[in-house]
């Protein structure tokens, strides 16, 4: 038999499930009572814990009105407002299940995550209800529901003031779903992740346990609700506690910082590009950033140069994590006393991994590289109606094969290499792109790039990158740059300018976007054809 080398967490374990979402984050309600819950940056518009408590009940009482049963999907098309988690805790109090869509989404796109979530119901904000209406309409969805007022679609206040009896619904806290977020999308259609309440739950005390989110805190809620850094680590961590959760609609840099500054926010957490921005632009100069205790970083690595401009110039404490939607959110978290720079963490309770060489399938020990599996009871139940996508991921014995190329250090600190299926093969031998993009974000004329690999008919694949400048250089100068210092594998044979690298909201490289078109770039062109007489 194999010998399986077993990473495991040394935090205390907490407790797995035995309590529903919902109740768990409004779980200070009634002793907070006024204390504002939820604020919108930009206007100041307030939700109390009071009203969150009481408008999640009614939201409940509304959707039962309306025949919305346990296990019903609710679909939200929405930024980042308070009223978002009125629907979120609303829906799952009647036993439903959310699921929220990026609001970038086109019609054809969020058609498909709403057959792939067999969403009943959908919510959405005036300026994208043509698309919502379309999708809506090519989903099957029932009933459009809208924050504020919009010919077209009912009202989402009617779901609370209305004067329907209260309803209680008994949830299965360890089995019943509770959210269905789509994967990320970076290799193929995004999928429906079946998220229990069990799971989410556990990963709330997983993450807290780590965090420390505290009732004095000001959470600003720049991180997507549809994605799982924002429904399951800002909104329920922070309600959990008794914080406030100021939401930012439009995570640009400057409403950013200008909600720090405005509403002395001393938590958040940001996505990489986000961070390269704190770490450079001039803006942050602009703005008091003083309250700020903790800035977290995820949905994809940081460079450790990156993560250790923003440290000092913020004077916070700075540190990553690693997580992946069919994990609930985290998987692993920088210790707040304890932070590698480079490194996004170590195992949250309850969590156990391996290193696997990806092609001989054996346990690696610390210090080596291979594929990161990971077991724990925040993993999800499976992709909806996708037995065998499941099946691909999560192998009988329970591991999640993450596609992550990562190692341990000797004291258990965990860190990413790269995407296994995104290495690029030159001549047999293996090419890290996010190691030549950390490379290329030291030199001062770069502010974005994505490394791809563009196929070769002598070397197999040779990488190249695509490259957003905020200063002068010439190709010939960032190719010299990356040759100097890296092996002759490695390095780059082409340099291509764009304005912008495609990237999800939540931060993450979509780099399957750009091998595309580096794959139709090297087709040859279809030869012409004459017609004959």
């Amino acid at each position: 038999m194999p010998v399986v080398h077993t990473f495991r967490s040394d935090l205390p374990q907490v407790e797995v499930g035995g309590t529903t979402v919902h109740a768990l984050a409004l779980r200070q309600a009634a002793r907070l009572g006024d204390k504002p819950a939820l604020v919108d940056a930009a206007s100041g518009r307030t939700i109390s814990y009071r009203d969150l408590a009481a408008g999640a009940q009614r939201v409940a009482a509304g959707l039962a009105a309306r025949g919305f049963a346990p296990g019903d999907v609710l679909a939200l098309y929405s930024p980042n407002l308070p009223e978002y988690a009125l629907a979120v805790y609303g829906t799952m109090a009647a036993g439903g299940v959310v699921t929220g869509a990026n609001p970038m989404l086109t019609v054809q796109e969020l058609t498909h995550q709403l057959v792939d979530a067999r969403a009943r119901l959908l919510v959405t904000v005036p300026p994208f209800l043509d698309r919502a209406l379309a999708a809506a309409e090519q989903a099957g969805v029932e009933e459009v529901f809208v924050f504020g007022q919009a010919a077209g679609a009912t009202p989402f206040r009617e779901l609370i003031d209305h004067r329907h009896p209260p309803t209680t619904v008994a949830t299965d806290c360890d089995g019943a779903l509770a959210a269905l977020p789509c994967s990320s999308g970076t290799s193929g259609l995004p999928k429906a992740v079946e998220l229990t309440h069990a799971s989410l739950v556990t990963n709330v005390r997983q993450s807290q346990a780590v965090l420390g989110f505290r009732e004095d805190d000001v959470v600003v809620a720049a991180a997507p609700f549809f994605h799982v850094i924002g429904l399951n680590i800002i909104l329920p961590c922070s309600l959990a506690v008794g914080a406030t959760v100021v939401t930012v609609a439009r995570p640009d840099v400057e409403a950013f910082l200008r909600a720090i500054q405005d509403h002395r926010g001393t938590v958040t957490i940001v996505s990489p590009p986000l961070a390269l921005a704190l770490a450079n632009d001039p803006l942050v100069d602009r703005y008091d950033l003083s309250s700020l205790r903790n800035l977290g970083v995820g949905a994809a690595p940081l460079g450790a140069d990156v993560e250790q401009r923003c440290a000092e110039r913020l004077g916070c404490v700075t540190s990553q994590g690693f997580g992946m939607t069919e994990a609930s959110a985290l998987i692993a978290v920088g210790p707040l006393d304890d932070v590698r720079r480079g490194s996004v963490g170590r195992l949250v309770p309850n969590t156990e991994a391996r290193i696997v060489d990806p092609d001989r399938g054996a346990d690696l020990p610390a210090g080596r590289a291979g594929e990161l599996w990971v077991r724990g009871p925040q993993l999800m139940r499976g992709y909806r109606g996708r037995p065998a996508a499941t099946a691909a991921t999560i192998d009988a014995d329970g591991w999640l094969h993450t596609g992550d190329l990562c190692y341990f250090d000797e004291d258990g600190h965990l860190y990413v290499v790269d995407r296994l299926k995104e290495l690029i093969k030159y001549q047999g031998y293996q090419v890290a792109p996010a190691e030549l993009e950390y490379l290329l974000l030291t030199h001062p004329a770069v502010a974005d790039v994505a490394v791809v690999p563009r196929p070769d008919p002598d070397a197999g694949e040779v990488p190249v990158a695509h490259v957003v400048l905020k200063g002068q250089a010439t190709a010939e100068e960032l190719l010299s740059y990356v040759a100097e210092r890296v092996a002759p594998y490695k390095r780059l044979r082409a340099v291509q300018f764009t304005a912008s690298v495609p990237r999800a909201p939540s931060g993450k490289l979509l780099r399957r976007v750009l091998v595309e078109a580096e794959r139709l770039r090297s087709e040859p062109a279809p030869a012409s054809r004459t017609s004959g007489a």
